[in-house]
C-alpha cells in the first residue's frame, strides 16, 4: 500500500514539475512576441520629422482621433444591435442580418477612415520618411494577418 501511495506521489510531482516548465516555456514565448508598433510610434520615433512635419502631423492625428472615436462607437453600438437581435431571435432573422449589415458598414467605414487617415499621414512625409513608414505599415498588417 505504501508503494502506491510514493508512485501517486511521485506521478502529482512529475505532473507539477511539467506543469510549472510548460507555464515557463509558453510565457517565455510570449514575452519574446515583439508587438507591432504603433502608428504614432512609427512615425514620431522612427523617422526624422521637422518641426513643421511634426506640427501638420500632429493637426491630422488630432482630426483623426475625433472621428475614430465617433466611428468605433458605431461599431459598438452595431455589436450591440447583434448581440439583441440574437438573444430574441429563433434563428436568422432578418433582424440579425439588418444588425449584421450594419456592423459591417460600421466596421468598414472604420477601416476605410483609417486608411485615408493614414495616407493623409504619408502625405507629410519626404520620399525617404515615407519608404519607412510603409515597410512598418505593411509588415503590421502582414503580422496580422499571421
Amino acid at each position: 500500500m505504501k508503494t502506491g501511495w510514493r508512485s501517486i506521489a511521485i506521478t502529482a510531482a512529475l505532473a507539477a514539475l511539467a506543469s510549472g516548465a510548460g507555464t515557463w516555456a509558453s510565457t517565455a514565448w510570449l514575452m519574446k512576441r515583439q508587438e507591432a508598433p504603433s502608428l504614432h510610434s512609427i512615425v514620431h520615433h522612427q523617422l526624422d520629422l521637422t518641426a513643421e512635419q511634426d506640427t501638420r502631423l500632429e493637426a491630422i492625428e488630432a482630426r483623426f482621433s475625433a472621428r475614430r472615436g465617433a466611428l468605433e462607437a458605431e461599431v459598438r453600438k452595431a455589436n450591440r444591435e447583434l448581440a439583441d437581435a440574437i438573444a430574441v431571435s429563433e434563428g436568422d432573422s432578418q433582424q440579425v442580418q439588418a444588425a449584421v449589415d450594419h456592423f459591417h458598414v460600421a466596421m468598414g467605414d472604420l477601416q476605410k477612415a483609417t486608411i485615408a487617415h493614414v495616407f493623409e499621414m504619408r502625405s507629410v512625409l519626404t520620399p525617404q520618411q515615407a519608404q519607412v513608414f510603409d515597410r512598418q505599415v505593411v509588415g503590421a498588417l502582414l503580422q496580422d494577418a499571421g
